[in-house]
């Protein structure tokens, strides 16, 4: 039956979008379903589910064609408002970002007809890959009742959200994936969450398609790409394509080039830089790529095929994949990682001197190369970079030396947090290798140079501890060099090992060190390199190198558990937003996802 199944929804969505609308509309109460209430302001024919502002723009142009060829009405659920992120044009961040932030969605959603964004206002925080941490920040039962609702509130026939899968991909992604995949199947169980029936004079609601955003076809260009039958080659589920190239009535130009107007209101996020003017080659578009998960209200089923070696990360989620009753999402889930590369970092008897220079004697170890890890690729002259490393009692030393051919945009000495948005160097140590994600590791970025002719900053970010390191490694201290004419830069750190949140294992000390490269002054990066480039090499510690510390003690007393992450939790509130607070009047749903009285949409139950 279900290979019945996946060939009847692989015809379907090959021949079109069904009239799923209507479908759901008349579905049984009993099943989950009462008849759709189009006249009610908080409606919405399609709710995308996602964790901060600007992930429903990977589905922008199929939200916007939905609505002038069906008539369908989109609403955004958003987990956070983004006060996590960075800040390409202030100094705004925490609360006061999100809040930017919201304004910024609420105007690039408006051009595809979308009125209803619904936050949760919960907390967003540095970029993390795992949806564990994640979940523990969000209060996932929480968050999930609050998707339940929603989803009961808005009364959509389908449902689209992330890609839950954990490779290269954020922890709020992940677990805003999860969270609607099992708040779909959910909200149509009167059993789920009774009290939004007998308190808050909800019903139970079914919606009928369930779509994951899918990435690995965005390489597919021209108009023929999306009519073409597709699977997901990891899943085995029937793939949806929507060609961006499809003209707009009401704008006039292709869905590409609205989105691309609509993606340029994300300014915080750098994305004002984006060229203005998409191609007008048909052949140069491509489409926004959907997995089906679930049609008429079930879920496709697809053969297991399960993994053995899971590492902690993917073996938790090989684990919720089966809970939910979808273990084929976790098919192939963990990659065939590459062997790590490793040095030895030697001992030295005198300290380095921290000049930005390498003395004699100061760095007796293999010069290790960064090489390409994301972005633009470049020449050596283009961006090209070394590292060398050394230890003097219990301080690790490293000399890093970028040739660059252009320098990106000097930021302001207190405007270091997100440094990879100009020229950086990013050191990440794992004192105990065995981290599943970073807030157990030390990780320092370092811009070398500052506006005003202003000399190197450091910060820590997206660790055990964040914030610039006078404050959290008063211990650390970097120098650097730069040339003139500029040709590209040196940095010089010293990082006391007492900084790091446990006491450093020789054998299995692990480390990455990245360069961020910016041609421009928008305060956007293009090159990427790493010791060890892949995946997600800047917040994945499995993949990065072994680095052992030749003939390393560590003190006693020195802990060997990692010390508990400071994440911060403070999230901006819909309480303070007026565009919120209005919708709130206007739709009769509470912010945040919050429980309501019958009487608050007045009407009779």
């Amino acid at each position: 039956m279900a290979d019945v199944r996946r060939r009847t929804v692989l015809s379907t969505v090959l021949t079109g979008l069904t009239s799923v609308g209507l479908s759901a509309g008349v579905a049984d109460a009993a099943d989950g379903h009462t008849a759709p209430r189009p006249h009610d302001p908080a409606h919405n024919d399609v709710l995308f589910v996602g964790a901060h502002p600007d992930d429903e723009m990977l589905s922008f142009a199929t939200l916007g064609q939905w609505r002038e060829r069906h008539g369908w009405s989109t609403g955004v659920l958003t987990v956070t408002r983004g006060e996590g992120g960075g800040n390409a044009v202030g100094l705004e961040e925490g609360p006061a970002l999100g809040l930017i932030r919201e304004t910024e969605e609420r105007a690039a959603t408006a051009r595809a007809g979308i009125r209803n964004i619904f936050y949760l206002d919960k907390p967003d925080f540095w970029y993390t890959l795992s949806a564990p941490l994640t979940a523990g920040i969000w209060n996932e039962p929480d968050t999930l009742e609050r998707v339940v609702r929603l989803i009961r509130e808005t009364t959509p026939h389908t449902v689209i959200t992330m890609d839950p899968r954990p490779f290269n991909q954020h922890g709020g992604h992940q677990l805003a994936a999860r969270m609607a995949i099992e708040a779909f199947r959910t909200a149509g169980d009167p059993h789920a969450f009774p009290h939004q029936m007998t308190r808050e004079g909800l019903t139970a609601w079914q919606p009928r398609r369930l779509l994951a955003q899918n990435y690995r076809f965005d390489g597919l260009l021209g108009p023929s790409a999306a009519e073409q039958r597709r699977t997901d080659p990891d899943t085995g589920l029937p793939v949806l394509g929507v060609w961006s190239g499809v003209p707009s009535r009401a704008h006039r130009t292709t869905w590409a080039q609205v989105k691309r107007d609509a993606a340029r209101h994300y300014a915080t996020q750098g994305w004002a830089a984006l060229p203005p003017v998409v191609p007008t080659d048909p052949n140069a578009l491509g489409s926004e790529w959907f997995s089906v998960l679930a049609e008429d209200g079930r879920t496709l089923e697809a053969p297991v095929r399960e993994q053995s070696g899971l590492l902690p990360l993917y073996a938790e989620f090989r684990d919720w994949a089966h809970r939910v009753g979808m273990p084929w999402l976790a098919n192939n889930a963990q990659p065939l990682y590459p062997d790590r590369p490793s040095t030895t970092i030697p001992v030295v008897h005198a300290a380095p001197v921290l000049n930005g220079l390498e003395g004699e004697g100061e760095y007796p170890g293999p010069e290790l190369p960064l090489r390409h890890w994301q972005g633009d690729e470049s020449s050596a002259a283009g961006c090209s970079a070394t590292v060398k490393l050394s230890r003097h009692g219990d301080d690790l030393y490293a000399l890093v030396r970028v040739l660059d051919e252009r320098k990106g945009a000097a930021l302001a000495q207190d405007d270091l947090k997100r440094h990879w948005r100009t020229d950086s160097v990013e050191i990440a140590l794992d004192p105990r290798g065995t981290a599943d994600d970073t807030s157990v590791t030390f990780k320092t970025g370092i811009l070398p140079f500052t506006a005003a002719d202003g000399g190197p900053v450091a910060e820590r970010d997206a660790d055990n501890r964040q914030g610039p390191t006078e404050k959290t490694a008063p211990g650390m201290r970097c120098v650097s060099t730069v040339t003139d004419p500029y040709q590209g830069y040196s940095v010089e750190v010293k990082i006391p090992l007492s900084e790091l949140p446990a006491a450093a294992d020789p054998e299995r000390f692990a480390m990455n060190v990245l360069v961020y490269d910016s041609d421009t002054d928008d305060r956007t990066g293009q090159t990427r390199l790493a010791w060890s480039p892949y995946g997600s090499a800047q917040a994945d510690p499995y993949v990065w190198g072994r680095a052992r510390l030749e003939g390393h003690q560590p003190p006693a007393g020195r802990p060997t558990t990692p010390a508990r992450p400071d994440i911060p939790t403070e999230a901006a509130r819909g309480e303070d937003s007026p565009a919120t607070l209005r919708q709130a009047r206007r739709t009769g749903v509470p912010i945040a996802g919050g429980a309501r009285t019958p009487r608050v949409r007045g009407r009779s139950w």
